[in-house]
């Protein structure tokens, strides 16, 4: 299987902008920028050039532009996806105040690691930009990049004409890797660990110190890598704000610092966000559902975990759940305990905590209480219970789930992968003397699985060849005697299980492959993900450490088919999180962790399974008279034709160019010597200067060509708006700002004529396919769907909707005595257009005086300004329409009074 990536996501390509038009103004460098290095070893002076990014713009000209950025996104609706909210100062002085540190905000799952790397390649190929390093602050996500690179190179290869680029890993071994990074005259990628360089002494003959900083015959590797001026990109910055990792990257020297995490500790100079509820509202990551397991009416044991234990001078105290006898029932509930508290009066006498469950000692260092019966609990630990038979139906829930989903997916050519964390490797694996053994959860998984799969109903799943050992297997790190063990991730012993998990992701992925369950240290929750996973189930003997954000982010992203395609469909796209505590405790946990991190609201984003159904088509739907009339009113399907007048097209592009403003650039020119001795080596700025550059000393690139390739504009279209225009002083005094602006100006104009001048016909013999209503498995939750009363009136049992404002026109459509039939139209009911596939909301039928039949699309607020990308596509819908006799569309309404 090959990964495919979609170029075209516009939430990604703003991210990539963002970045970009941080340097608006500065010129293409068609040339290598060298700077020529002196070493002085003593016997002899060597002069060596190293090729570096060269900054022509200053700081003010990128405040500028910072402040732009910004207030595109916070002020701007206009061609967003959605608002950013991204605060903006009225005041340019007051940016930057970070230095030249940008922050961009991308949820997991998203492609943040593809949005930095394309930026790469797309300041290379707008500004000419060679040197690169990507920082990362532990071994999975080194991995993660780096297989990124590979499964991404011949992507970005054919999108921006196979540059010349090498990307490899620092490697502290290969010390000569520095001084190539930095004399090569083309793209370089360096991915460095943090651990790799945070320097440990400052003289340069010290052996203590990092070898990056150590002296030799040749130079210092790091002399060399702060010659290049690189931009340095930080993955996850929030696991590197330590003095001494700040203080690392700092010395690397970069022209500036682009910082992506989901969770940023601090947003230095925030240009781009995309909060976890923009990417679940938008469709861009699973949707989550929740299956809980938990102890409901068992409380003939006694129960206890230990919560916390405090210290406050000699008040110690501590925080346990118990089951607790209330006036509705048993329930489980947590106490603060202090020496001498008696679990049997505090649980309402339950006979369970009758036998001596009184605080005998509390210890806050080693964080236990120990009863009066002998029996000692630690921090985190639950004892009583029926925490076996709770793991026990996990991953029978999680075996369901994941048979349940393959019947749905695999016809589909969609692989379903579940992923169960663990805390102990030993539950899942043993070592006795030389032998290995499976532990007590491998053994509960195949004993369940085999008993699960005996129902028939599995039987299309089961390959006769297949035993249950080759479906599943653990991804843990080894020790010296190749045991595995438990690590914390980020570790040397951790590179052995991120080589094998991370490499084989493809393999993974595909069909002939027998591997679909994983079990894996909770270690592995960063740094790894696989697009396929839909369960994933975490299995603790004590209270999880793991955040929730960190635990689904290992299964966020959309899923795959097997030819390497997304799959967006909502239907489909499901995330099941197998969790040992009730639907509310998890839906409140997460969003509690969100708000607190990224400011936001997650509420009600998150469904319990329980509550999924299953959308029933109804049967003899298609003999229904009321269906088919509407049905074969707008079943058929149309092409469109573009015309617009070039002359038109010349007369708004020309006012646009008009109004463009632009500034001279500055060009700072800093050669460095490194002078090698006895005594170390040094090195400092030997000239440095600053000019504003003329006219006639500026590259002036291929206009024609340059705005050919953005527009697909014919340069002879180019030619006559440019001299129209009359704009060569502004083009002279900074190409490239000029170029900038006048591309995206040119598209908007472009982008208005076109849907102005679009004309649709029907396709002679072209229709959607009634049946295809048949092999559509619909599922919605009770926060999504109406249920119909009058099933007379439409197809399903239950309306399908993606909006509060759809559900209440699903209600009125019920309702209204005068609509006779109406139904939410499959997401397959596509038409094209222009800017992509349009899919218009409703189909009814309207019956007072006259039988209307309508299409509708619905929205919220009808008088608030759409997107432009959504105000065309409606246009496109209308006249998509009217090449269909007898059907009236209409949008945007928010009710069917909006139809008068």
């Amino acid at each position: 299987m090959k990964l495919q990536f979609d170029p075209n996501q516009q939430y990604q390509l703003d991210a990539i902008n963002s970045v970009v038009e941080l340097f608006t103004g500065q010129p293409l460098s068609e040339s290598s920028f060298e700077s020529d290095i002196q070493l002085s070893s003593g016997q002899a002076d060597l002069f060596e050039l190293v090729t570096r990014n060269n900054l022509a713009i200053d700081d003010e000209q990128i405040a500028k532009n910072t402040q732009q950025v910004q207030q595109r996104w916070s002020l701007d609706k206009s061609g967003l996806i959605i608002e950013r909210h991204i605060p903006a100062s009225e005041k340019s002085r007051d940016y930057l105040k970070d230095g030249l540190n940008f922050s961009l905000e991308m949820e997991t799952g998203t492609g943040k690691t593809y949005v930095y790397l394309r930026s790469i390649f797309e300041l290379h190929k707008t500004y000419g930009f060679k040197k690169f390093i990507v920082v990362v602050p532990s071994i999975a996500i080194k991995e993660g990049v780096l297989k990124n690179l590979e499964i991404t190179a011949e992507h970005f290869a054919t999108l921006y004409d196979r540059p010349k680029v090498d990307f490899y890993v620092y490697d502290s071994k290969d010390r000569v890797q520095t001084k190539n990074f930095a004399k090569a005259n083309s793209l370089q990628i360096m991915v460095m660990n943090i651990q790799s360089f945070v320097r440990e002494a400052e003289d340069y003959n010290d052996k203590k110190s990092n070898i990056l900083y150590r002296n030799s015959d040749w130079g210092i590797p790091i002399e060399y890598i702060k010659a290049t001026n690189p931009i340095v990109i930080v993955d996850e910055p929030q696991s590197m704000e330590t003095e001494k990792a700040r203080k690392a990257i700092s010395n690397l020297n970069p022209l500036c610092t682009l910082r992506y995490s989901a969770t940023h500790r601090n947003s230095y100079n925030l240009i781009y966000k995309l909060t976890p509820v923009d990417a679940y509202d938008l469709g861009l990551v699973k949707r989550i559902e929740v299956d809980s397991v938990i102890q409901e009416e068992s409380f003939n044991q006694s129960y206890l975990e230990l919560k916390d234990v405090n210290s406050r001078g000699n008040n110690v105290s501590a925080k346990l759940g118990i089951d607790v006898q209330t006036g509705s029932g048993v329930e489980k509930k947590v106490v603060t305990v202090k020496v001498d508290s008696d679990l049997f009066e505090l649980s309402g006498e339950r006979e369970a905590y009758r036998n001596n469950f009184v605080v005998e000692e509390i210890d806050p260092v080693s964080e236990f209480v120990k009863f009066t019966n002998g029996q000692i609990i630690y921090a985190g630990q639950v004892a009583g219970g029926y925490t076996d038979d709770i793991v026990k139906t996990q991953i029978r829930q999680t075996i369901i789930n994941h048979l349940e989903k393959e019947l749905r997916l695999l016809p589909l050519g969609i692989k379903v992968l579940s992923l169960f964390f663990i805390d102990r490797v030993d539950n899942y694996r043993q070592y006795l003397s030389d032998s290995v053994s499976k532990g007590k959860y491998a053994i509960w998984f195949e004993e369940i699985f085999k008993e699960i799969t005996q129902n028939p109903r599995y039987a299309p799943l089961q390959a006769s060849n297949l035993s249950v050992d080759s479906l599943h297997d653990g991804y843990f790190s080894r020790d010296k005697n190749g045991h595995f063990k438990d690590t914390n991730g980020s570790t040397k012993a951790d590179d052995d299980t991120y080589e094998l998990i991370m490499k084989d992701k493809e393999r993974l992925l595909s069909l002939d492959t027998s591997l679909k369950f994983i079990f894996s240290h909770s270690a592995l929750r960063e740094g790894w993900d696989s697009p396929n996973v839909f369960q994933i189930c975490t299995l603790n003997e004590t209270s999880s450490e793991i955040k929730k954000r960190q635990e689904i982010g290992r299964g966020l992203r959309l899923p795959v088919n097997q030819q390497g395609e997304r799959v967006a469909d909502k239907n489909i796209a499901v995330l099941t999180v197998i969790a040992n505590e009730h639907y509310d405790d998890f839906a409140r946990g997460l969003q509690t962790e969100i708000e607190q991190e990224c400011g936001v609201d997650f509420s009600g984003r998150i469904a319990d399974a329980k509550k999924k159904k299953q959308i029933r088509l109804k049967k003899g739907y298609q003999l229904d008279p009321e269906f088919q009339a509407l049905w074969d009113k707008i079943k058929f399907r149309t092409r469109y034709n573009v015309e617009y007048d070039t002359n038109e097209l010349i007369r708004r592009a020309t006012k646009e160019l008009q109004s463009i403003e632009v500034t001279s650039p500055r060009i700072r020119v800093v050669s460095v010597d490194i002078v090698m001795d006895d005594k170390g080596v040094t090195s400092a700025p030997r000239r440095i200067g600053e000019k504003r550059v003329a006219a006639n000393e500026i590259l002036v690139p291929d206009v024609l060509s340059y705005l050919q390739t953005r527009t697909r504009l014919t340069k002879q279209t180019l030619l006559a708006i440019l001299n129209q225009a009359q704009v060569m002083d502004k083009l002279l005094k900074n190409p490239q700002q000029f170029l900038d602006q006048a591309s995206n100006q040119l598209l908007t104009v472009l982008h208005e004529l076109m849907v102005e001048g679009i004309k649709y016909e029907r396709v002679t013999d072209s229709a959607w396919e009634m049946t295809r209503f048949e092999n559509e498995e619909l599922w919605g939750y009770l926060n999504n769907i109406v249920e119909v009363q009058n099933q007379e009136k439409t197809l399903y049992d239950f309306t399908l909707t993606d909006s509060d404002t759809e559900s209440k026109f699903a209600k009125e459509l019920e309702r209204n005595e005068d609509v006779k039939f109406y139904f939410k139209l499959p997401r397959w009911f596509k038409i094209e257009t222009p800017l992509g596939s349009y899919n218009p909301d409703w189909a009814f039928v309207l019956e007072n005086e006259t039988k209307i039949y309508f299409v509708a699309e619905t929205k919220g607020d009808v008088n608030q300004e759409l997107r432009p990308s959504e105000k065309m596509k409606i246009v496109c819908g209308k006249k998509h329409f009217e090449q269909l006799p007898g059907v009236e569309f209409r949008g945007p309404i928010s009710t069917l009074l909006d139809l008068n």
